[in-house]
């Protein structure tokens, strides 16, 4: 295998809002966007107008993308960018639906360091260890930038999360434990079944990636065929395992404290943030979030508290 896996789901073609709101983000950021991925809930189930779609721009530089604005400072100093952005489908029998994304920036070489394993946490490689699917390049040399990186998303979360896991086992379980490990590191609203159910529903593509991985990982690692289900088997010494559980006790601390800090940010750049973070609350959850007037007047100064209580009443992770 040398490109990746292809991932089935919504596309500019079989939706035409999708490659109108592409076009328009394109025109937007000054033609500097070389690639588009989504992924998240949305491409799982083929509806993009159930919910908020996720999608990634992945753009030449942040100085291209908006010239000197402070948000090329803000997407430089703590990427990603995260922007909210509507649009209406020209197809009449679309008229009560609005495209709703979630759309958020990274630069290309951001991306690639995000995805490799020099990257200490894991909030790129972890997130895009899942299906992705690219949904438009602007050339061949873009997409195949972009796939190395995905490629290598999915390594990086191997080369992590193997040492941590059993010796052997189930494929399947294997995966729904790497990407566990993954989410812990961020303030989570999904329940702890997302995992299995992500992987559940991608078989294939998390076999054809660890049987493409299985040499590169830098340890003794082998799939074999089990008498129901493909199961792995790992090679790896104590005292490296002892360090990469220590790398994740470390990951999760580092990892809540870069959320809240990505919080904070894009309550300057996502409009509606507020109102998105308890809609997914609420969406996750079954419980209704009300945003207190104190949290809208100065979240800066009120939504660590407020914060603060719904994680004691574990609506988040």
């Amino acid at each position: 295998m040398s490109t990746y896996p292809h991932v089935s789901g919504p596309s500019v073609e079989s939706e035409p809002a999708l490659g109108r709101l592409i076009e328009q983000l394109r025109a937007r950021h000054h033609d500097a966007i070389c690639g588009a991925l989504l992924y998240g809930s949305c491409l799982r189930n083929g509806n993009i107008y159930d919910g908020l779609v996720d999608l990634y721009l992945i753009c030449d530089s942040y100085r291209a993308a908006y010239g000197r604005s402070w948000l090329a400072v803000a997407n430089w100093i703590l990427p990603p960018n995260v922007f909210h952005v509507e649009l209406k489908p020209d197809d009449e029998s679309l008229n009560d639906k609005t495209l709703r994304c979630k759309v958020t920036i990274i630069s290309l070489h951001d991306f690639q360091r995000g995805c490799s394993r020099t990257r200490f946490e894991s909030y790129i490689w972890g997130r895009f260890a899942q299906p992705t699917s690219i949904i438009y390049s602007r050339d061949e040399q873009s997409r195949s930038a972009i796939e190395d990186s995905l490629l290598q998303a999915a390594r990086t979360l191997l080369q992590n999360a193997v040492p941590v896991l059993p010796e052997q086992g189930s494929l399947a379980v294997l995966w729904e434990q790497a990407l566990a490990l993954s989410y812990a590191t961020e303030l989570r609203t999904e329940s702890s079944g997302r995992a299995g159910e992500l992987v559940q529903s991608s078989q294939e593509l998390y076999t054809t990636l660890t049987r493409h991985h299985a040499d590169s990982l830098g340890f003794p690692f082998v799939v074999y065929e089990g008498d129901t289900r493909l199961q792995y088997k790992s090679e790896i010494n104590r005292s490296k395992r002892r360090l990469y559980a220590l790398a994740w006790s470390l990951r999760r601390g580092q990892g809540k404290l870069m959320s809240i800090l990505r919080v904070l940010k894009a309550l300057f750049t996502f409009k509606g943030a507020l109102d998105y973070f308890a809609w997914k609350l609420e969406r996750h959850t079954g419980e209704k979030i009300v945003i207190p007037d104190k949290v809208r007047r100065a979240p800066l100064l009120f939504l660590w508290g407020f914060c603060w209580d719904l994680y004691r009443r574990g609506l988040f992770k």
